[in-house]
């Protein structure tokens, strides 16, 4: 009961307190928070808004869950956001190049942009095992690399083409889009869903059901101990980098295959530094990350309505932020006043003993 109160507590105070900081922020500007509360609720049921938001939850997911496979050997992958934009342009200039049956063009797609996130996330890991060089450090150096190739590639003298004001990569023919689940005026769900759900389970297997899963856990939580009991620190830190990468990669491939079909200058970013802060929020857990994927997925679409009811969007990214900064405070309070709590214990059982001496 214990552990689950020190999973479940920190992420629900973060929200509390995240929404009586917007509340408090609302009233000092004048506005009405149970209105705008209110008016971000009942935006869900209109037009196509809650099917965005399921779509939006499961890219998100999938960003947090390769940003959580870093976490879990203690990297600190930021990378992603570089990976996904690499893998997203590589994945739709074969995609769109190529001709292939049904299905297997789609297949294609998808082993491209992992492979390619792969890739862009094995330089700072094998820098990181050569060279002792910080993945902090090289993976913010990568994603400034990542935005300039990708404007190269969509030139039109490289990959792009011009279609109206937009620039952009040939478009993939039918047979490599991935077919969603329409609910006709309600808009239609992506088909790729289902594979960030199948990544979800494939992670919670490895991390708790495999030998790979437990010695990255283990590596994660001190490398010297993990080496001493026969584990390569090394390879477990090239591997995890090389996951998380692929993993990254299929990030844009929801709106890749389901929606837009092509890479141009209206390419979604941002994404990959979203999931930095849902598999904080979901620490590091499948299901926790669901929730946090799902939250955050409510508050960018519902967020909408509040222009509606005379109230800035912006309050939407304060509580964002302010869900990230107090889920960091919350479970460090949580495991103070847990880590307390066992020492009485230990104390009364130590004193009973001593005392019945």
């Amino acid at each position: 009961m214990g552990h689950l109160r020190g999973k479940l507590l920190p992420p629900a105070l973060a929200i509390v307190f995240s929404m009586l900081l917007c509340g408090v922020a609302l009233v000092i500007s004048g506005a009405n928070p149970f209105s705008a509360f209110a008016a971000m609720v009942t935006h869900v049921g209109k037009g196509s808004t809650f099917v965005d938001i399921i779509n939006s939850t499961g890219i998100y997911y999938i960003a947090a869950l390769a940003v959580a496979i870093g976490f879990q050997m203690n990297l600190f992958n930021i990378g992603v956001e570089g990976q996904y934009r690499v893998a997203a342009v590589i994945a739709a200039v074969v995609g769109g190049s190529i001709a292939l049956p049904t299905g297997i063009h789609t297949l294609v797609i998808i082993i491209v942009a992992a492979l390619a996130g792969a890739a862009w996330a094995a330089i700072p890991a094998i820098l990181k095992v050569t060279r002792g060089v910080n993945e902090v450090i090289s993976t913010i150096m990568m994603n400034g690399l990542a935005i300039g190739l990708s404007a190269y590639l969509i030139r039109r003298d490289v990959f792009g083409e011009l279609r109206g004001n937009n620039i952009r990569t040939p478009e993939i023919p039918e047979s490599g889009w991935m077919p969603g689940i329409s609910f006709g005026g309600g808009g239609t769900m992506f088909g790729f869903i289902f594979v960030a759900v199948a990544l979800g389970v494939g992670y919670w297997v490895m991390m708790n059901r495999t030998r790979f899963g437990f010695e990255l856990r283990a590596s994660g939580e001190s490398s010297t101990a993990a080496s001493a009991g026969g584990v390569n620190a090394k390879k477990m830190v090239l591997f995890s980098m090389l996951i998380s990468g692929a993993i990254a990669g299929l990030i844009s491939l929801p709106e890749l295959l389901g929606r837009d079909h092509t890479f141009s200058l209206n390419f979604t970013a941002g994404i990959g530094f979203s999931g930095i802060a849902i598999a904080l929020l979901g620490r590091n857990h499948p299901g926790g990350i669901a929730f946090g994927a799902l939250l955050w997925a409510f508050l960018d679409k519902s967020g909408l309505a509040l222009d509606n009811v005379g109230v800035p969007r912006e309050i939407v990214t304060i509580m964002q932020g302010s869900i990230v900064l107090s889920v960091v405070v919350a479970y460090e309070v949580v495991r103070r006043f847990e880590l307390a709590a066992e020492q009485r214990r230990v104390g009364r059982e130590l004193g009973t003993v001593g005392g019945a001496a």
